[in-house]
């Protein structure tokens, strides 16, 4: 007996170009769906929308086009374009998500969750990121915590986790892309597998920022610098201040024994672009520890005899 064909997923490519970070692309194909099959369709099709522009840093646009009277589910971008765009918002914002996190959360709330979390992982909180994803089971929550798990360097936690991706849905980009960042993880020959499957998407979907350091990474970890930085620059010239190429130039830079000035302009870079990003906050709080430590010490002219 023949299975039953499964119902075309009309946001599939506007998704898709979402998650391997082809943010343009994302809104292009947005915007030729003109005529989704239902208002829910078409609430879905916005939402991703409107993330692939925060993604971009557009902040203006979600915070322009989400009116209070706009539906209740697109509520949480505003919030998210608003704590990223507006840094003394931040306490304001915080509060008002503790206020949401402490009620009774809808079972339609998994974008509320995935902001939630986000901001909670910005502010290395990774516990209450963790938490609130945990009550979710969708395969984006999902990959949201293998990625926080292993920022813990919970890696048992993060193989079940993908194991219940899998579960799930296999083949799903959001699976592979998690198996990819747990495959670095273990090492070995398993960050070659890695590499492997950030360059069948490279071939099937093009090259973007998040595929190119995602085989950056890989290829660092085997001891193959020439070629990452050919894979980061690339990264770079598809978009010069995007973070995480920055981050991983840098690392390079120190491993390839590049003169100190290098790092320092894509520091330079990162901080001009990405002020608050957690490795410049982690570098601060480095700085002060080691500027408050020296400061507990006197140091004395030797004794002349």
């Amino acid at each position: 007996m023949s299975r039953p064909q499964q119902d075309v997923d009309e946001l599939f490519d506007i998704k898709n170009f979402y998650y391997i970070g082809h943010y343009q692309q994302c809104i292009n194909e947005a915007q030729k769906l003109r005529k989704p099959s239902s208002p829910e369709i078409s609430l879905e099709r916005d939402i991703f929308t409107y993330r692939a522009y925060m993604a971009q840093r557009k902040f203006l646009v979600v915070m322009d086009e989400i009116k209070a009277s706009s539906p209740e589910v697109l509520q949480p971008l505003k919030m998210l374009a608003e704590y990223l765009h507006q840094k003394n918002k931040h306490d304001a914002i915080l509060a008002e998500l503790e206020n949401l996190m402490s009620g009774n959360i809808p079972d339609n709330s998994n974008l509320l969750l995935l902001v939630a979390a986000t901001i909670y992982s910005i502010e290395n909180n990774y516990e209450a990121a963790y938490k609130v994803l945990h009550i979710s089971e969708t395969i984006e929550t999902m990959a949201f915590c293998v990625d926080l798990l292993l920022k813990i360097n919970r890696l048992d936690a993060a193989k079940k986790k993908l194991k219940e991706m899998q579960e799930l849905d296999e083949d799903a980009t959001l699976t592979q892309l998690a198996q990819a960042s747990v495959n670095v993880a273990i090492g070995g020959d398993k960050i070659q597998e890695a590499f492997y499957i950030y360059q069948e998407m490279i071939d099937k979907y093009g090259s973007t920022p998040l595929l190119l350091n995602g085989q950056a990474v890989a290829l660092i970890a085997q001891r193959k610098l020439e070629e990452a930085g050919v894979a980061l620059q690339e990264a770079l010239d598809r978009d010069p201040n995007h973070p995480d190429t920055l981050v991983n130039l840098i690392v390079l830079s120190y491993q390839s024994g590049k003169e100190p000035e290098v790092a320092k302009r894509y520091l330079s870079q990162l901080r001009d672009s990405n002020a608050d990003h957690p490795y410049i906050r982690d570098m601060q709080i480095k700085e002060n520890d080691f500027e408050r430590v020296c400061g507990q010490y006197t140091f004395s002219k030797p004794v002349s005899v």
